[in-house]
């Protein structure tokens, strides 16, 4: 028994009583007989299940997807890190939580370890908006650098000096986005350039302020914070509950047993 909308095709099983399967494929008509399965399709009739090419309708390959939660403990926050996924091919994967929604995992970014496929979960660094957005400003993902001595803008150019009192050390990295000001920061640019020697009395860092968003400091002595690139820097996402999304585009027979995440509370 099959019933269709205008979007997909979804089958009963009566063994479980339910709706196990989501089908890509919407045809006119739909027939069991004599053990076979068939569909009409554009005044043309297919038998399904003939030959070893798997997700293949009418002419049109379609990926296998596959979506589920990961809810433990689900008043507390967690950080979900990793995906293990115990199958024999690899899948790609997107991730979203109550507080971000792009974590993923590209195909090819799976190591098999020990008969699975294992991979770090990135981030794109947007929450349900975009990077350096209000709703960033609560995540781990900004943090603060201190308060500036000037600031001065030359051309393309916007070069931030600091006390030096104030180490800046291996915690600004090139490529950084820049913020200033509080409880709002504001975008100031694109970090290009670290520049330290104490001894000289040098500690400033260079950013490129012609990137969408950026905007002048108002003044001379800013609180200034950062936000490291979100891919290299992942972490995993961020939330109470994960829920996963599994496509894989392979055309030939694959099993998939289980998926698993390490995870681990958050402590703000």
């Amino acid at each position: 028994m099959a019933a269709q909308n205008s979007d997909y095709t979804i089958s009963y099983d009566p063994g479980v009583q339910g709706f196990p399967s989501f089908y890509s494929y919407a045809p006119d008509w739909m027939i069991g007989m004599n053990s076979y399965f068939y569909t009409f399709k554009g005044g043309n009739v297919f038998r399904h299940n003939t030959n070893e090419t798997r997700n293949q309708y009418y002419g049109v390959n379609y990926p296998s997807v596959l979506q589920s939660v990961f809810n433990i403990q689900p008043l507390e926050n967690k950080l979900f890190k990793t995906l293990n996924l115990e199958g024999d091919d690899s899948w790609a994967a997107t991730l979203t939580s109550d507080q971000q929604n792009t974590g993923f995992i590209d195909y090819d970014w799976f190591e098999k370890k020990e008969g699975a496929f294992y991979a770090f979960v990135r981030n794109s660094g947007q929450t349900s908006t975009a990077p350096g957005s209000a709703d960033q400003f609560a995540l781990r993902s900004l943090n603060g650098i201190g308060t500036s001595s000037t600031i001065t803008v030359a051309g393309n150019e916007t070069t931030v000096t600091f006390p030096n009192t104030l180490y800046l050390g291996n915690i600004i990295s090139i490529g950084d986005m820049i913020y200033f000001g509080t409880p709002a920061p504001l975008l100031l640019g694109r970090v290009t350039e670290v520049n330290q020697n104490l001894p000289a009395g040098i500690n400033e860092i260079v950013v490129d302020n012609t990137i969408g968003g950026a905007q002048p400091a108002p003044t001379q002595t800013e609180y200034i914070l950062y936000i490291k690139n979100s891919v290299a820097e992942s972490h995993g996402i961020l939330g109470h509950y994960s829920v996963f999304t599994l496509t894989n585009n392979n055309t030939s027979k694959i099993e998939l047993f289980n998926v698993e995440s390490e995870v681990m509370k958050s402590f703000p």
